[in-house]
């Protein structure tokens, strides 16, 4: 018996000491195992091909391009980005290092995120007749822990591969000092695309530091992080979604695939995370996805905006590396996928369109001036109606 009287779910490694004991083990960090997420974050960022550490004549390179590029940022939005005037420090890093860094920075919102899926019950704690439900109740949540560990850390992993700088994902990062590229994947990168790698870091670095210093702002601090803190404590999981799912599939409808179609739909299930820990989308998240979608679409859209003005100071035009940025991103595996979702991130093409005719609505109807007074408060955000209509937010501006 529970200390509430009610029956105690059956213990499924109840005859199996030895894997009762390391399932409690991988459960011992709380609702997420970091171990399993930094182990599989270097896996999944080193992959299969070399991860060379960076020379430190490419930190002074970069650096170097920093002071030229901070310059012309400051001088188009007049936003520092960083302390007394001075530019973060560029850290050159390997993919490993940018996965490690990112899972320390965010690891208060992978935290939240995870409390959210082990304690949001669906039941109000009603228990269930079914032993067989309550069983795959309680070995969800012994592996629950675990089993996100590994998918936070396959996800960070999966971004590291294809991340060229910190800002990949439009998130507030805890630090303000410095800022972290991925050397060779920049490198190799340019050689792909035929572009001068110079030219690509320069790209790069106007694109980090224009980022920093929206995404340092008190806006994104306590406005867009605060609704993608709020999608993430949203979640609420469904004890039944695992049956429910092995229910749905008919052993009769095989079709030409036969039993290996039924197994490769199985095997299909298993592997998507957010039915094994039983997240749902809630009624809260569905409320708070316009404000966090218009929230996201203006920031991103005057970053974009600021990477074109800069960028066409600096190398002429940046067409072809945008052109190639947007194409890698096309390339993104489902782990990296499926990170956006769970933060409550779109950032689809549609998302950026309409960042970029706010910002154009903006420039059209007041001048860039007007723009940067959007970051210094949360209530400065558009609305999802201002996103789309930009003369009302600027008729708000004019009242305030």
């Amino acid at each position: 018996m529970a200390d509430d009287g009610s029956p105690t779910p059956p213990d499924p490694f109840g005859g199996i000491p030895f894997l009762g004991d390391m399932m409690r083990a991988m459960a011992s960090q709380g609702p997420l195992n970091w171990d399993l997420a930094l182990q599989f974050a270097a896996m999944g960022a080193r992959g299969e091909d070399p991860d060379p550490d960076p020379s430190t004549s490419s930190r002074i390179e970069w650096n170097a391009l920093a002071d030229i590029a901070d310059l012309r940022v400051g001088a188009v939005t007049g936003l520092a980005t960083g302390p007394s005037g001075r530019h973060p420090e560029i850290l050159t890093v390997t993919r490993a290092g940018w996965a490690a860094r990112a899972l320390s920075d965010l690891r208060p919102l992978f935290t939240d995120l995870a409390t959210s899926l082990s304690s949001n019950s669906g039941t109000d704690g009603e228990s269930t007749a079914d032993p067989l439900a309550a069983m795959l109740g309680q070995l969800s949540k012994m592996m629950a822990p675990a089993m996100m560990g590994m998918s936070v850390g396959s996800m960070a992993g999966a971004l590291a591969r294809h991340a060229l700088g910190q800002y990949d994902l439009p998130l507030a990062r805890p630090t303000a000092r410095e800022i972290l590229v991925v050397d060779s994947s920049v490198q190799t990168f340019a050689d792909d695309w035929s572009i001068p790698r110079d030219d690509v870091r320069v790209w790069v670095l106007v694109h980090e530091l224009a980022s920093h210093a929206a995404l340092s702002s008190p806006a994104a601090v306590d406005g867009m992080m605060a609704s993608i803190r709020s999608h993430v404590a949203a979640f609420r999981p469904d004890p039944t979604a695992l049956m429910d799912r092995l229910g749905s599939i008919d052993p009769g409808d095989m079709g030409d695939g036969g039993i290996e179609g039924v197994m490769s739909s199985v095997q299909s299930m298993f592997s998507d995370p957010l039915v094994l820990l039983g997240a749902v989308r809630s009624a809260e998240q569905d409320a708070i996805a316009p404000v966090l979608d218009a929230q996201v679409a203006a920031i991103r859209g005057y970053v974009d905006w600021i990477v074109d003005t800069v960028g066409a100071q600096l190398l002429g035009t940046t067409a072809t590396i945008a052109e190639a940025v947007r194409r890698r991103r096309l390339e993104y595996g489902s782990d990296a996928r499926l990170i956006e979702a769970l933060l409550g991130l779109t950032l689809n093409t549609t998302q950026m369109a309409r960042g970029r005719s706010f910002v154009e609505g903006v420039l059209e109807r007041g001048g860039s001036d007007r723009l940067p007074h959007m970051l210094t408060d949360p209530s400065l955000l558009p609305t999802p109606n201002e996103v789309d209509a930009p003369g009302l937010w600027l008729a708000r501006l004019e009242v305030l």
